[in-house]
C-alpha cells in the first residue's frame, strides 16, 4: 500500500511535498496495518485443512498478503480458519479457542462442512455450520476450496477490515464483551444459550405424556 492509498483525495498536497507528507485518517493507517499483520490460527479440522496447508506453503505462500504467521495459541491469533467438517464433539473446543483469541478478531468458515455441514449435513454427529455457535465473517464454499478459493477468502476478509472504524468496532466500547457459552456434550449437543427453550419443549412433552396417562387410566 502506497501513499496514495492512504491520503484523503479531498486535500491537495503541493507536488514538493508528496514524497514527505500524507494527509490520512486514525482508521485508515490502522486498518492498513492491521489487514496486513493477520495472524490465522493453525488448527485443521478435515479435509479443507489440507488445501489450508498447500495455502501457506511454498507455491501459493499466503505470506504474500499479510497472513505472515500461522500460531498455535489462540492467544497469539486474530483469524480462526474453520478448515473441515464441524463434529458435535468438536464444538466445545472450538467455542473455547475463539473465546481465548484476543480482540479484535475474526472467523473465516472454510469449506461446505463448516458453512452448513456439506455432505454429512443433518448426519447424527455433525453440526450444521459453525455460524450456529461462533459468529462468521467470511464465508468460502467448496468441497474442499482450492488454495486461491482461500486466498480470495482471505483478501475479502481483508476488504472487510478495510471499512471498519474505531469509533463504532465492538472491541472498543465501554461495555466488556462477554464470552461465547461453551456448548455442553451429553447426549447430544447442549446449546447453553438455549436453555429456556429446551426446558420449555421438555415441559410440554411431559405435560402431553401426563395427559395420555391420565387419559388412559380414565378409559
Amino acid at each position: 500500500m502506497g501513499q496514495e492509498d492512504i491520503k484523503l483525495p479531498q486535500y491537495q498536497i503541493p507536488e514538493e511535498l508528496k514524497g514527505n507528507l500524507a494527509i490520512t485518517t486514525i482508521d485508515s493507517i490502522y486498518n492498513w496495518s492491521r489487514k496486513n499483520s493477520m495472524w490465522p490460527l493453525m488448527f485443521g479440522l478435515a479435509c479443507c485443512a489440507i488445501e489450508m496447508i498447500c495455502t501457506a506453503a511454498s507455491r501459493y505462500d499466503f505470506s504474500r498478503f499479510g497472513f505472515e504467521v500461522m500460531r498455535p495459541s489462540p492467544r497469539q491469533a486474530d483469524v480462526m480458519i474453520v478448515s473441515g467438517t464441524v463434529t458435535k464433539k468438536m464444538v466445545p473446543q472450538i467455542v473455547r479457542l475463539y473465546n481465548q483469541m484476543p480482540e479484535p478478531k475474526y472467523v473465516i468458515s472454510m469449506g461446505a462442512c463448516a458453512c452448513g455441514g456439506g455432505p454429512f449435513k443433518e448426519g447424527y454427529n455433525v453440526v450444521s455450520g459453525i455460524d450456529k455457535f461462533i459468529p462468521v465473517d467470511v464465508y468460502i464454499t467448496g468441497c474442499p476450496p482450492t488454495p486461491q478459493a482461500l486466498i480470495h477468502g482471505l483478501m475479502t476478509l481483508q476488504k472487510k477490515v478495510e471499512t471498519e472504524s474505531v469509533a463504532t468496532s465492538r472491541w472498543y466500547r465501554k461495555e466488556a464483551i462477554e464470552s461465547i457459552p461453551i456448548p455442553v456434550l451429553g447426549p447430544d449437543l447442549i446449546d447453553v444459550r438455549q436453555k429456556d427453550e429446551i426446558k420449555s419443549y421438555c415441559a410440554a412433552i411431559l405435560q402431553q405424556e401426563n395427559s395420555t396417562e391420565k387419559g388412559e387410566e380414565a378409559a
